[in-house]
């Protein structure tokens, strides 16, 4: 008894650290200008840069710090191919250190963050149905940050190899389109500012071309997703519960 009140309170210590550090990270650290100086260093690190990038963006999937800059930076530095086959098995293994840590470490956390949020109970309920899927259908149209998914889905029932595989493939659209975005940019500057200087009337068909394509698809497989995970959660919705909002 004595032994399993120690480790309650073990847990507990580590997530009130964790939760600390969190929020001094947000408030006092420039975190996407580090991002910034991270990105224009892999620029021509090599494959020391592809070790340092793939580090520094599973620490920030850890410590839910924003991830964007650094899929834009992978995109910037390596190109929408290379960077998407960079990006794309690093998030997984992150956000698979992150639903283990969920279950172990940071389950009490976690749950006192969820217990919060009335999409949770729909989600979790329907992830006994249907694990699988509705892992698939939330990473294709998430009603949580990316991030907080990870923690979140720890407390459900889902096997670990099935959140794997559903969370490779629902995020790969998500990621490519992220990718892509910073394939188009000239410096790393303008991942934050968005600028880009003209290129042309051929340069600017390819890039406003590419540009709709890309966003089209995504919107697409998003709408579609966001319907099959609004009728997968019906039940719970029916009995009061907010219904699921896409994140833009």
């Amino acid at each position: 008894m004595l032994k399993l009140s120690m480790t309650k309170r073990a847990r507990y210590v580590i997530a009130t650290i964790f939760a600390a550090l969190l929020i001094s990270a947000l408030l006092f650290l420039p975190i996407n200008q580090w991002a910034l100086r991270l990105v224009e260093w892999i620029h021509g690190a090599g494959a020391l840069g592809v070790l340092v990038y793939a580090l520094a963006y599973v620490l920030a999937t850890l410590l839910l710090l924003p991830g964007s800059i650094l899929t834009l930076g992978a995109g910037f530095a390596y190109g929408p191919v290379w960077g998407t086959l960079l990006v794309s098995p690093i998030s997984v293994v992150a956000a698979t250190l992150a639903f283990l840590l969920g279950r172990t470490l940071a389950r009490n956390w976690v749950s006192r963050r969820m217990e919060r949020d009335p999409r949770f109970a729909a989600i979790s309920d329907a992830i006994r149905a249907s694990g699988f899927k509705i892992v698939l259908l939330l990473r294709l149209s998430p009603i949580f940050p990316f991030n907080l998914l990870n923690y979140a889905l720890a407390l459900t029932r889902v096997p670990l190899r099935e959140y794997v595989i559903a969370s490779l493939v629902g995020m790969l659209p998500g990621t490519f389109l992220y990718v892509y975005l910073g394939s188009l940019v000239t410096s790393a500057s303008e991942l934050l500012s968005g600028r880009r200087p003209p290129s042309g009337f051929w340069g600017k068909f390819l890039y406003w071309g590419g540009l709709l394509a890309t966003l089209v698809v995504v919107v697409l497989i998003t709408r579609i997703a966001n319907r099959a995970l609004s009728r997968a959660l019906q039940p719970k919705q029916e009995l009061g519960l907010p219904k699921a909002e896409a994140r833009s």
